[in-house]
């Protein structure tokens, strides 16, 4: 017997599907990190409250032991971080039903595509943006601890924005900020240095970099060919256009760090919803998150002004 043709199909019944737009958006997100990949990452998941504490112990010494005396007692009033859980950003479209029906299927893969961008680069900016407090610095975009290496020395001088013509990064400037690193005890694992595209453009026409002899601390082979950058004395090179800008807009800024310099709080990690606006046909698609970003250790970074 023949049912006839009123069937409920997934285009009659679509606005009872649900969509996965949650894994996308995350995949996407993570794809695009650059900066909180590389920074101490902490999670405030499922945790009440607007404000992380971590303790921040002060080092210790070894003292001599004399004979017949007592120990050399050490106490120290400890510190600590506090990470201000305080960013909500979210990106959000509402997809009308003539879109729906009418839109080839690409039209989603660019939202959560774009919304995991978005998000990853908001993230990212917070967390560079941390580098104008190194070193003593305001917070500004003045960069009023950054630093400029000379031409032809590499000596580090300051930065004072709106006056200092940076100049192009230099295998003599990547080696005295590393010692400025070394100087102030940071671990020599763990570090990497982020560049704007134009020094990137500058190291890759160093022959020091790019010289097939040239070989990093992995072993067996060489790090860095034909102008790819990877490892430069044993500290990861990575390239990002979020890379900061300071207020004299000639002026980018590379950023060489520990893992400990900043951290990234999660509080709410990316999460995707879905809801059918009946007023406006459409459905309303929103991806949000909730973090706090802070500097954890003042001098293992350091801000480098190049031309942009």
């Amino acid at each position: 017997m023949a049912l006839g043709s009123n069937h409920v199909t997934k285009t009659t019944a679509d606005k009872f599907i649900p969509e996965i737009w949650s894994d996308e958006i995350i995949a996407a997100y993570k794809k695009q990190l650059v900066a909180a990949n590389l920074f101490s990452k902490m999670s405030f998941k499922g945790k009440k409250g607007d404000t992380l504490h971590i303790p921040k112990p002060t080092r210790g010494t070894a003292s001599a032991k004399a004979a017949s005396t007592q120990v050399t007692l050490q106490a120290a009033t400890e510190t600590e971080v506090q990470v201000l859980v305080n960013k909500h950003y979210e990106y959000s479209r509402l997809i009308e039903d003539i879109v729906e029906v009418q839109a080839l299927s690409s039209l989603r893969k660019f939202y959560t595509d774009d919304a995991g961008y978005a998000l990853a680069k908001q993230v990212d900016t917070d967390l560079i943006q941390l580098g104008r407090g190194a070193l003593g610095g305001d917070g500004t975009a003045d960069y009023t601890k950054g630093k400029i290496n000379n031409a032809s020395t590499g000596a580090l001088t300051d930065y004072v924005d709106g006056t200092s013509s940076p100049v192009a990064i230099n295998d003599a400037g990547i080696r005295n900020m590393i010692q400025l690193l070394d100087d102030a005890d940071v671990p020599m694992t763990d570090r990497f240095l982020i560049v704007p595209p134009s020094a990137r453009n500058t190291l890759m026409g160093i022959a020091r970099f790019t010289e097939q002899a040239f070989v990093g601390e992995q072993g067996g082979g060489n790090t860095i060919r034909n102008g790819q950058i990877g490892d430069i004395y044993g500290v990861k090179v990575f390239v990002s256009t979020n890379a900061d800008t300071a207020t004299t807009t000639t002026s980018r800024i590379a950023l060489l760090a520990h893992k400990d310099a900043f951290v990234l709080a999660e509080q709410m990690g990316v999460r995707s919803q879905t809801q059918y606006k009946q007023e406006f046909l459409g459905t309303l698609f929103t991806s949000d998150m909730l973090y706090g970003v802070a500097e954890l250790r003042d001098n293992a970074a350091v801000a480098l002004a190049v031309p942009a």
